[in-house]
């Protein structure tokens, strides 16, 4: 059995090896900041400072998911929030994979995976039935933010919708559409 919360500080340490890489310094937060995990500040130019919250899943391949409940699906509170999604394999030999993804962005694609799943009028009736607070979403989902740290050098709500494209169409119909709040509700951007 995976130890989640190993997983979870494994996931935490790369991402901040990561952008130290990458010229940001870094401070993993004390349990208890709600939504960060990490705060990182550009050390070069404007000094730019991001929140960063990651979710640490172990293996490779397209069935790997994280799980993103009602926190994951919240609306970002400043153009800062990003959360990092790591996969982990279990050969060290392996390197992790990440994928850089805005926060609006993540509450968006948690609420539609999971009740298109929910509502799907192929499904059995009866036979799902988990609330949206179990939502997990899939790493083919995420393929086009695999690597995208240069998304961070600019505002989280001005990034490119990365999102597979179908889950437009699923943002507008009335079985799926957006989580309560979600910036979106305004006017769903194009992808």
């Amino acid at each position: 059995m995976v130890d989640t919360k190993m997983s979870k500080s494994a996931g935490e340490h790369w991402t901040c090896a990561a952008l130290s890489l990458l010229g940001w310094g870094v401070a993993l937060t004390r349990d208890g900041l709600e939504r960060t995990d990490i705060l990182a500040v550009q050390t070069t130019g404007d000094r730019r400072m991001i929140e960063v919250q990651v979710k640490a899943a172990r293996g490779v391949g397209e069935k790997v998911s994280w799980p993103l409940g009602p926190n994951a699906q919240l609306p970002s509170i400043s153009d800062r929030e990003w959360f990092v999604l790591v996969m982990l394999p279990d050969d060290l030999a392996t390197s992790p994979r990440a994928f850089v993804v805005p926060r609006d962005h993540v509450a968006a694609a948690a609420w539609i995976s999971h009740m298109n799943w929910l509502t799907d009028p192929s499904a059995e009736p009866g036979k799902r039935n988990a609330p949206v607070e179990r939502a997990r979403v899939l790493a083919p989902v995420w393929s086009r933010y695999e690597n995208r740290w240069d998304l961070l050098d600019g505002s989280a709500r001005e990034a490119p919708v990365l999102l597979p494209p179908e889950y437009r169409g699923f943002a507008q119909e009335p079985r799926v559409g957006l989580p309560p709040e979600h910036p979106w509700h305004s006017g769903i951007p194009e992808w």
